[in-house]
C-alpha cells in the first residue's frame, strides 16, 4: 500500500457517507497506538481528572476571602488580585501545554500524568501555607506550569483508545472533567466553614496525591517501539510538518478556540443578566448558580452519548451539528423574560455541546501520525486556553457597551460561522479524497 493511499484512507475514514469507510477502519493503521489496557487507563484517567478538577475549582467560592485574609484591602484590590490569581493558572497552562504534549510523545504519556499529579499535589498543599498575595499568585502560576492532568488524560486516552471507540471514550472522560468542575465549587462552598480555608487546600492536595498514586500504579502503557528508541537522531522534522493533511487539524484548532471563546464570553455576564430577569434580587446568586450548573449538567449527560453517536456517523458531522444547534439555541437566550427560561435553554446548550470537545480531539487523533499526536493535541489545548482568556474580555466589553443581548447574539453568529467553516472544509476535503481514491 502506498503512502498516498494511506493518506486517502485517513481522510475518508471520518466520513461515514463515503463508500468503503467500514472496511478501511479495519486496516492496520487504524489500530496504531492501540493499548489493550485502554479501559483500565480510561477508568483511572476519569477518576483522576474528576478528583483533580474538584481540587482545582473548589477555591472559586472562597478565593476572594482568602485574598482578603492574605492582606488585600478594598473591594477593587480584592477583585483584582482574585482575578489575577485565578487566571494565572490558565495562562501558565496555555504556555506549556504543547511542551508537555511533545515530551509525552517522546518519553511516554503516563510519565506526564505522574508529573502533573505530583506537581499539583505539592503546589496545592503549599497554597494552604502562603502568607501573602504574591505567594498565592506564584503558586497558582506553578500549578499551571506543573499541572495539566485533565489535558494529559485527554491526550493519553485519545492516543491509546481504538480509534473506532475514541468518541465514546473521550466523551466519558469529558463527562468526568465537567462533573469535577461542577462538584468542586459546591464543595468549596461547604468545606471552609467546617475545616477552614487553609485546611481545605491541604485536603485538596491530599486528594490529588491519591490520583498520583493511582496513576503511578494502575495506568499501563505499551512498551515504546524499537524504532522510536533506535532513531533518536531521526527527528529533524517538527510535529506540524509530519501531518500529511493539515486542513482538518487547523479546522479543529480553530473550532476549539471558538468554543472556549464563545462559552467564556457568556459565563462572566450571566449573573448580571439574571439580575435583570428576576424581581427578587436576593435570589440572584442562587439562580445564577443554577443557570451555570444547568449547562454543565447537560454536557455531562450528553458527552458519552454524542461520542458514541460520532463513532457511528462521523466525528466531524457531530461537530458541525453541535455548532449549528448551539447557534440556534443562543438566539432565544437573548430574549428570555424569566430565569427558568434561561435555565432550560442553557441545559439544552449543554446537551448540544457536551460531545463537541471529544469530537474535536477525535478528528485530530484520526488525522495525525501517532508520534506527534501529543504535540498537536497540546496545541489544541493551548488554543482552548486562549479562548478562555479572550472570551471573558470580549464578553465583558460587548456587554458593557452594547448590552447583554448583544453578547448572546454575537456568540450565536460566531457559532454559526464556525459550523459553516467546518462544513466547507469537510466538503472540500471529502471531494479531494474521493478524487484521490479514484486514481489508479
Amino acid at each position: 500500500m502506498t503512502d498516498t493511499s494511506l493518506v486517502s484512507q485517513n481522510g475518508i475514514r471520518d466520513n461515514p457517507d463515503i463508500p468503503g469507510r467500514q472496511d478501511m477502519t479495519q486496516d492496520g493503521t487504524e489500530q496504531s497506538g492501540y493499548n489493550i489496557h485502554w479501559r483500565r487507563n480510561l477508568a483511572v484517567c476519569f477518576a483522576g481528572s474528576f478528583s483533580t478538577l474538584i481540587a482545582m475549582t473548589l477555591l472559586l467560592p472562597f478565593l476572594p476571602l482568602y485574598v482578603e485574609q492574605l492582606g488585600a484591602e478594598g473591594h477593587a484590590a480584592i477583585v483584582q488580585w482574585s482575578g489575577i490569581a485565578y487566571g494565572a493558572t490558565f495562562l501558565a497552562a496555555a504556555l506549556v501545554a504543547p511542551l508537555w504534549g511533545r515530551l509525552g510523545d517522546r518519553y511516554g504519556r503516563k510519565l506526564m500524568l505522574v508529573r502533573a499529579s505530583f506537581g499539583m499535589a505539592i503546589c496545592m498543599s503549599l497554597t494552604g501555607m502562603v502568607q501573602s498575595v504574591w505567594q498565592l499568585v506564584l503558586l497558582r502560576l506553578l500549578i499551571g506550569f506543573a499541572g495539566g492532568y485533565s489535558s494529559g488524560s485527554t491526550i493519553l486516552v485519545a492516543m491509546q483508545t481504538p480509534k473506532e471507540r475514541s468518541g465514546w471514550a473521550l466523551g466519558v472522560l469529558s463527562a468526568g472533567i465537567t462533573a469535577g468542575s461542577l462538584v468542586g465549587p459546591l464543595l468549596g462552598g461547604a468545606l471552609p466553614p467546617i475545616i477552614g480555608i487553609r485546611a481545605t487546600f491541604l485536603l485538596s492536595g491530599g486528594v490529588i496525591f491519591l490520583a498520583f498514586l493511582a496513576t503511578t500504579f494502575l495506568i499501563k502503557e505499551n512498551p515504546r517501539s524499537t524504532a522510536a528508541k533506535s532513531n533518536p537522531a531521526e527527528k529533524p522534522k517538527s510535529g506540524w510538518s509530519q501531518i500529511p493533511d493539515k486542513r482538518p487539524v487547523v479546522a479543529m484548532l480553530t473550532t476549539g478556540m471558538l468554543l472556549a471563546f464563545a462559552t467564556m464570553s457568556i459565563e462572566p455576564i450571566i449573573t448580571v443578566y439574571v439580575q435583570q430577569l428576576i424581581e427578587d434580587q436576593s435570589r440572584v446568586t442562587m439562580v445564577s448558580g443554577i443557570v451555570m450548573s444547568a449547562a454543565a449538567l447537560g454536557a455531562i449527560l450528553s458527552a458519552s452519548h454524542l461520542g458514541k453517536l460520532a463513532d457511528r456517523v462521523g466525528h466531524w458531522n457531530v461537530v458541525i451539528g453541535a455548532l449549528a444547534v448551539s447557534a440556534l439555541l443562543l438566539i432565544p437566550q437573548a430574549f428570555v423574560t424569566e430565569g427558568w427560561q434561561l435555565i432550560g435553554l442553557r441545559f439544552l446548550m449543554g446537551l448540544a455541546l457536551g460531545g463537541l470537545l471529544p469530537c474535536i480531539t477525535s478528528v485530530i487523533r484520526h488525522n495525525v501520525p501517532d508520534g506527534v499526536g501529543g504535540n498537536v493535541l497540546g496545541l489544541a489545548i493551548s488554543a482552548q486556553y486562549a479562548g478562555q482568556v479572550l472570551g471573558p474580555l470580549s464578553g465583558g466589553f460587548v456587554g458593557g457597551h452594547f448590552g447583554m443581548r448583544a453578547v448572546f447574539l454575537g456568540t450565536s453568529v460566531l457559532m454559526a460561522l464556525g459550523a459553516a467553516y467546518n462544513w466547507i472544509v469537510q466538503t472540500r476535503r471529502t471531494r479531494h479524497m474521493l478524487l484521490e481514491a479514484g486514481e489508479p
